[in-house]
């Protein structure tokens, strides 16, 4: 994603731990994944770790080891463990009519770094996408779990319709999300209408097929950051209706660019509808 070492560590692991904020759940521990190629120096190796690292002690949690082989090139992960409690438990399906979707972090990380990959951004460009990319869904988390949240996912590789998509079909409802009200990364839209989309977003686009109905106003530039992939997104909450003002304004108070951004309503035709 990154040229930096350290930067490309602190995304990875931001990154691996969202997979628990989004079940509602608290990491305990971390197993550090390392695949590095023996054409690069240690030091580059011990920067990676040190972003992961200094991610980990963000969050509060412990490393306990972990593996590394040698690669054609370089991949970093963990393997995070924590803890939930089961009867407050998150999943990607549960949503309900009437539930409102919060989305808790701006799209286009994925349209940024592909522009910064064809020298299009430098790394001042390219900072709006690093400072989303290694901010932790910690404390989206932590507020939410003080209101009714019926579904939760966090928004990865798939794009906002892919995992939204996946929400909706789990949930066997129809979600609609307001394209306009999507929170944008700075500079993600004018990139979009250029044309600097990654390859990813078109096989989102695919993949969600006639299952997804797109309005015909929607500018173009919008459905596709909505498709677009993204590394260490936000997190979508599928919140009851009482409580999604609260909440709204609980996580702005922390998180500014969180934004209502559609509704559940009961299946219709579509599983999402984006307008």
């Amino acid at each position: 994603m990154v040229d930096d070492p350290y930067l490309f560590g602190r995304i990875a692991a931001a990154n691996a731990l969202s997979d628990v904020y989004a079940m509602g759940g608290k990491p305990l521990l971390a197993m550090n994944l390392l695949c590095f190629p023996s054409c690069l120096s240690t030091a580059v190796a011990r920067d990676i770790l040190a972003g992961g690292q200094s991610m980990a002690a963000e969050a509060g949690i412990v490393i306990a080891g972990g593996h590394s082989i040698q690669d054609n090139e370089p991949k970093y992960g963990m393997c995070v463990t924590g803890l939930v409690n089961p009867a407050r438990l998150w999943a990607n399906r549960g949503a309900q009519p009437g539930d409102q979707l919060i989305l808790t972090k701006p799209l286009g990380s994925g349209i940024l770094v592909t522009a910064a990959k064809g020298d299009l951004l430098d790394m001042n460009g390219l900072e709006p996408a690093v400072r989303v990319m290694t901010q932790l869904n910690r404390r989206a988390a932590e507020i939410a779990a003080g209101f009714t949240i019926h579904a939760c996912t966090d928004i990865t590789g798939f794009g906002l319709i892919g995992h939204a998509l996946e929400m909706a079909e789990g949930s066997d409802v129809t979600l609609r999300i307001f394209g306009r009200d999507v929170p944008l990364i700075a500079g993600a839209a004018e990139l979009a209408q250029m044309g600097i989309i990654p390859a990813g977003a078109y096989n989102n686009r695919a993949h969600a097929g006639e299952r997804i109905e797109i309005a015909d106003a929607l500018p173009l530039e919008i459905s596709d950051i909505c498709c677009d992939p993204q590394t260490s997104g936000g997190l979508l909450l599928a919140v009851a209706a009482e409580d999604a003002t609260r909440l709204l304004s609980a996580l702005q108070a922390e998180l500014p660019d969180c934004r209502i951004i559609g509704r559940v309503e009961t299946k219709s035709s579509h599983p999402l509808l984006l307008e």
